[in-house]
């Protein structure tokens, strides 16, 4: 399905300002769309991904099983061989996954196809955009959020195609669940078809697009979500409760100390003063045994 037209993007700056129209280029964006070729491409790409590593154990694997439950005649029962048989409970399993590779194949030139075809169908959907140039100095996920959302895209999944490697532009979109920052080489038929926008640097498609004056926006502040005071009330709340409750332990515990060392110094003083009163009345005997008169012998 082959159709030659030229497709034009919108192309804008950096900061979101709107610019001229840019021509694609035909040698990729000549209107070529071929649907098998892509579902070949994209079947592929997710099953090179799997690792291949379940597995299970046939009866031989199994631990245990080596002696015959029972004699073979004279119990009534039907005859078995081993417990690890896979009727058994815990025996083996027949015809289980083993490790295996889902590694599928695809000529280089057909996957060219596909990428070329991947593009054409998101042209055709005025679904390409070009940005000048993404010079960040440090990485900026606001920088990043505020381009999509002044573009009026921020809703829709976004694949940002880099002219090369630039780990700033990847690291400010890292955190965005809809934004997927890669080069513009290494993108795949897989990730175009994720997308529903596709924004692309000029300089990798051939456009040296002269950058335009502009002065920085003030980036407002990000608002929090009615959800997200509710969790951090919560929080807060939960964090307050759990201080109080450990404020007034500690006070029990210090209550209960005092309490005990109370009891202590109590008993220690009725203590002595049983012994300085027990002390104290073998003494008045003997002073009163002392004071009293001997009777004489008549």
């Amino acid at each position: 399905m082959a159709d030659k037209t030229s497709f034009k993007a919108a192309a804008y700056t950096a900061q979101g300002t709107a610019r001229d129209k840019v021509a694609l280029p035909e040698t990729l964006f000549d209107g070529t769309v071929n649907m098998p070729v892509m579902h070949q491409a994209v079947k592929a790409y997710l099953a090179n991904q799997r690792q291949g590593n379940a597995k299970t154990k046939i009866r031989k694997y199994v631990v245990g099983g080596n002696q015959k439950p029972w004699k073979q005649k004279g119990t009534g029962r039907a005859r078995q061989g081993s417990t690890r048989a896979p009727h058994w409970v815990g025996g083996g399993t027949v015809f289980g996954p083993t490790p295996r590779a889902y590694d599928e194949y695809v000529p280089r030139q057909v996957r060219a196809l596909a990428r070329k075809s991947a593009f054409n169908a998101r042209a055709r959907e005025n679904a390409i955009y070009v940005i000048d140039q993404f010079s960040y100095d440090a990485p900026r996920t606001k920088a990043l959020l505020g381009l999509v959302s002044r573009i009026g895209i921020g809703e829709q999944k976004v694949l940002v195609l880099t002219d090369g490697v630039k780990p700033n532009v990847f690291l400010s979109g890292r955190n965005l669940p809809n934004v997927h920052v890669m080069p513009y080489s290494d993108v795949s038929t897989y990730h175009i078809l994720w997308s529903d926008v596709v924004l692309i640097e000029g300089g990798a498609i051939g456009h040296a697009l002269a950058p335009i004056r502009e002065e920085p926006i003030a980036l407002p502040p990000r608002r929090a979500t009615p959800a997200a005071t509710t969790a951090v009330s919560g929080r807060k709340a939960a964090a307050r409760k759990t201080v109080e409750k450990a404020s007034a332990a500690k006070k029990k515990a210090a209550a209960k100390k005092s309490a005990k060392t109370a009891k202590k110094s109590a008993k220690k003083s009725a203590k002595a003063e049983t012994k300085s009163a027990a002390a104290k009345k073998p003494a008045a005997k003997k002073s009163a045994a002392k004071k009293a008169p001997k009777k004489k012998d008549r």
